[in-house]
């Protein structure tokens, strides 16, 4: 793939996707895809993904959802693992961009708002969001595992492809076909599944 130009960086710069990544996004319609900028707002989100991620609308900054969104600890069944993941991967995101106004506000905010996120912060661990798991509790189709594969796209610096598929033949895998459904026929009342 060709370097970017100027004006493509510029775009990027103001939060615009990178139409490669904006295709592979659509290329995953069995698994919840989005696209993270450095401070980990959701620039871009495939079907299953907004619907996995619609408790938190409208706020589309996920540190500030994991640490002040009500219901942040009640869909992210193993929040403690997540938070930290979180905030370990932001450390890093604010050395690598260190002019980043936008991971500074967000920094600023959830110190001045959340004792949790602090003492995260103090401990000034980094890391990077590589592969995961996470477990979801989503208030329309209960309890979905996910496995994420995170695509640093060296032509968008800044923004990371995240991928979460279930695991084959499993009830996840109902779950997120389920949530599939509901977006392609958004009048007509998919199979239910059943919650456990």
């Amino acid at each position: 793939m060709a370097g970017l130009g100027p004006g493509a960086a510029r775009a990027m710069a103001d939060g615009l996707v990178h139409p490669d990544l904006l295709d592979l996004l659509h290329a995953f319609p069995h698994a919840a895809a989005y696209v993270l900028g450095p401070a980990f707002d959701v620039l871009a989100t495939n079907a299953v993904a907004d619907m996995l991620l619609s408790p938190f609308a409208p706020e589309r900054n996920m540190p500030r959802v994991l640490f002040t969104h009500p219901a942040a600890r009640t869909v992210f069944a193993e929040w403690p693992v997540v938070t930290s993941a979180t905030v370990h991967a932001l450390r890093l995101n604010a050395g690598l961009y260190p002019g980043d106004q936008d991971i500074a506000a967000v920094v600023d905010e959830l110190g001045a708002r959340s004792a949790e996120f602090r003492t995260l912060w103090d401990d000034h661990r980094v890391g990077g969001l590589k592969r995961a798991y996470k477990v979801f509790v989503h208030p329309d189709v209960g309890r979905i595992e996910l496995t994420y594969q995170t695509f640093d796209a060296h032509d968008a610096p800044g923004q990371q492809l995240l991928v979460g598929t279930p695991a084959r033949r499993s009830r996840s895998e109902e779950a997120v076909a389920y949530l599939a459904s509901m977006t392609a026929n958004p009048g007509a009342e998919p199979a239910r599944v059943p919650h456990t």
